[in-house]
């Protein structure tokens, strides 16, 4: 004796669905991507990089002249009054300018990086409002016109950095 059961309908079977699902999650995550893509700020590449990478002379003849001059600076992020304290130091006070240039670069986004230009207030010390900084690996440099120290923040961490000069 033999029956004739009718066939399922395709959605009733589990093998068709397992089929269609590798597919769709690979869509979905793609849209997911673009999605990513196109909402996050990953920098631009430089398009002129043949003279970008000719101007690491110039970056390290900086250095070299900071470290000539015996230059150190250290940065404290004062919380209690909401304030930036910068304190640099010379073997010749007489060599220390009477502005400098304070980047917070961010590691990864250059979008969010930070510039500020700093004012000296006494011998050594210049001072700036405290900035909100995204978490993460931020390299921070304070130059003049000639010179350049640089140190490294992590966000949320630190309240203090050295800055050096960056000789290999």
């Amino acid at each position: 004796m033999r029956r004739d059961t009718p066939p399922k309908p395709w959605y009733r079977e589990p093998f068709v669905w397992l089929l269609i699902l590798f597919p769709l999650t690979a869509v979905i995550a793609g849209f997911v991507t673009l999605g990513l893509a196109i909402t996050s700020d990953d920098g631009m590449v430089e398009d002129d990089y043949y003279r970008r990478g000719k101007e690491i002379n110039l970056v390290l003849a900086r250095d070299q002249a900071a470290a000539a001059r015996g230059l150190q600076g250290r940065v404290e992020f004062d919380d209690a009054k909401h304030q930036l304290l910068i304190r640099l130091s010379a073997r010749a006070p007489d060599t220390i300018p009477d502005n400098v240039e304070l980047k917070f670069l961010h590691a990864t986004r250059s979008g969010i990086d930070r510039t500020l230009i700093l004012p000296r207030l006494s011998d050594g010390l210049y001072q700036a409002p405290s900035l909100e900084l995204a978490q993460g690996h931020w390299n921070v440099q304070l130059a003049a016109q000639d010179w350049r120290l640089v140190g490294s923040l992590f966000v949320p961490g630190n309240r203090s950095i050295d800055l050096r000069p960056s000789l290999p």
